[in-house]
């Protein structure tokens, strides 16, 4: 994210002395993407960062996945994954559930009430959106606040901890990338600044504003990581604690988005779904479905047209409102749809004449668009309707 940030102490010049009070230094971190040749951070820790005094296999969750075949689109039923479990146990890290997943993204859900583990993601960044509740995520730049409807980016190799806030659960779509996530380029300009098109600008990012500070030793962080072709979880005891940073600046940092300040891009006919785009990864997008005025035109269909995904799976994380392309379908809040590429989809029957004359669509959603085929988790499997691949028919499967 090339929007410079400069929070807590750092010295007038990179590179050069920094002292704390006692005259000691302090320790300048470079924290960069792409080998020192895209985005990155100076941090100024109390200790050294590098300083690890034990290292253990950390068994991860279930990340195995199967293929959707035969092919088929499918309807999950997020909130079913947690209804036997006391979400009050349970962290957004450890508490995790794959959904789907390819080589370039994974797609978990967690329902959360106890705070988690210091946790470091060393395979790509992450993205999460808050279906529901509020929490405190604390990272080596800052505290970020995040609340329902807030997106979270958090950089990889960013060491931090989520703490839920209140008496109800937080809910978490978790979005995994292999790569970086960052605003869709076609809003940027050749520098790096939000251009005037684009439906959000630097205004509504939300970074730390003040240094996280605490003292301990022997301080435990999981990491997840690469091990050959396999990903695999590693459990680091560092000397001190991570969050020793008295001050950082440059462009690459967490930081929050709410889909509420998202602002819809609308026509007189039906806009396709790169208008909603608010953020890319690498082989994959995420999109924004908002309220909003719709088409104007006086022959205008409202709803989207059938299409057939030929080149990417498209998933929809159902966030709230009323999604009017799937009345009747059984789709509601938590649900989320696979439509799989090689498969013509759409709007469910009734849903095309029906939005004819319609001005506003009251819908919220989450949808994350992959360029290669998505396989399924043991989540998708645990809470999958298994009469949603036939609601278009109106009758089931045939032999």
């Amino acid at each position: 994210m090339a929007y410079y940030q400069q929070v807590g102490s750092v010295p007038p010049k990179r590179h050069t002395q920094h002292r704390r009070p006692d005259g000691g230094l302090y320790y300048e971190e470079l924290m960069g993407e792409e080998g020192f040749s895209s985005d990155s951070s100076l941090l100024y820790h109390r200790h050294i960062p590098s300083a690890v005094v034990n290292a253990t296999p950390w068994p991860l969750p279930d990340l195995t996945t199967r293929a959707n075949h035969p092919l088929k689109p499918r309807h999950l039923k997020l909130h079913a994954l947690f209804l036997e479990q006391r979400w009050q146990d349970h962290d957004v890290v450890m508490g995790r559930r794959l959904v789907l997943g390819n080589a370039d993204v994974r797609l978990s859900y967690a329902v959360a009430g106890a705070p988690s583990p210091l946790y470091r993601n060393a395979i790509g960044d992450e993205c999460l959106y808050i279906e529901a509740g509020e929490a405190t995520v604390e990272t080596v730049f800052g505290t970020l606040r995040a609340r329902q409807g807030d997106y979270v980016i958090l950089p990889r190799g960013t060491t931090h901890r989520w703490t839920p806030a209140g008496d109800q659960p937080l809910r978490v779509y978790c979005i995994e990338a292999n790569s970086h996530i960052t605003p869709a380029r076609r809003y940027l300009s050749r520098f790096g600044q939000l251009l005037e098109h684009a439906p959000y600008c630097e205004r509504d990012l939300h970074g730390p504003t003040e240094p996280l500070l605490a003292e301990a030793r022997d301080v435990e962080v999981l990491v997840k990581h690469r091990a050959g072709n396999a990903i695999a979880g590693t459990r680091m005891i560092y000397a001190d604690h991570p969050f020793d940073v008295v001050g950082w600046d440059g462009c690459l940092y967490p930081y929050t988005f709410s889909i509420h300040d998202f602002e819809p891009i609308t026509g007189r006919i039906h806009q396709p779904p790169p208008a909603h785009q608010v953020f890319e990864g690498h082989n994959f997008v995420v999109c924004n479905f908002v309220p909003r005025k719709v088409d104007y035109h006086p022959l205008a269909v409202p709803v989207p047209y059938y299409h057939s995904n030929v080149d990417s799976d498209e998933i929809m994380f159902y966030c709230g409102g009323d999604y009017e392309a799937r009345k009747g379908s059984g789709i509601g809040p938590g649900s989320v749809s696979v439509h799989p590429g090689g498969h013509a989809h759409g709007p469910q029957p009734g849903a095309y004449e029906r939005s004819i004359g319609a001005d506003f669509f009251d819908e919220l959603a989450v949808m994350v668009d992959t360029f290669h085929p998505l396989d399924l988790g043991e989540a998708a499997l645990a809470c999958e309707d298994p009469g949603y691949a036939w609601t278009w028919a109106d009758r089931g499967p045939r032999t």
